[in-house]
């Protein structure tokens, strides 16, 4: 068995979804801008999501799930995924966003499993509080490792694909790192780059 783990925000999806529920709330600019800081590691990735998420409280339930799902997908994911399923692979997505977004895109682009965070919903309205598998920056490493353990995969047979600092853990653990569309801090710690918004270029290194 083979093992291809991909982030979910702007890697499978064109966009970050927080940012997309921000913007119903006229808040985009304010919490993007706490995501780039994030994503290019300067800033701690729970410190950060915990506090984009906190901007969020009063959110309607339902206005998260119809943004969640009608996100745009990166071109070529759905094509790539099929084509790593039919060489072997077990495709896995690990994100720091939300599983209203991972689970629902799990059958459109045809994954095996998501691991993600939840926003916590009291009177169908979102408290501002989070949690979930991806909370920090080690986690997609430490979930990485338990999965290897699990499927009995190797690191020889493992690709991560990501963009932003919090992928760097999961890096470690896999022999093909691919950077895609990646900030710089990702990209030094990646054998293979992409930097077009077409995920079928991540076929070409297998």
């Amino acid at each position: 068995m083979k093992l291809c783990v991909f982030d979910f925000d702007s890697t499978l999806m064109d966009g970050e979804t927080i940012d997309f529920l921000a913007a119903s709330l006229g808040l985009e600019e304010k919490v993007s801008s706490i995501t780039e800081k994030a994503m290019q590691g300067e800033l701690d990735f729970f410190e950060s999501l915990t506090t984009r998420v906190g901007l969020l409280k009063g959110l309607e339930e339902k206005k998260v799930k119809e943004i969640c799902h009608s996100l745009p997908y990166m071109p070529g994911a759905k094509e790539t995924i099929s084509e790593l399923k039919k060489r072997g692979y077990k495709v896995v997505v690990f994100s720091g966003g939300f599983r209203t977004a991972t689970s629902y895109a799990k059958d459109i682009l045809g994954y095996d499993a998501d691991f993600s965070n939840v926003l916590h919903v009291k009177e169908n309205k979102l408290t501002g509080l989070v949690g979930g598998d991806m909370m920090f920056d080690f986690s997609k490493g430490d979930m990485m490792q338990r999965l290897q353990s699990l499927l009995g995969v190797s690191k020889k047979d493992t690709i991560a694909v990501g963009d932003g600092a919090n992928d760097r853990s999961m890096f470690v653990h896999a022999d093909l790192k691919v950077a895609f569309c990646a900030k710089e801090i990702l990209k030094k710690e990646a054998n293979a780059i992409i930097d077009v918004k077409d995920m079928r270029k991540l076929i070409e290194f297998l």
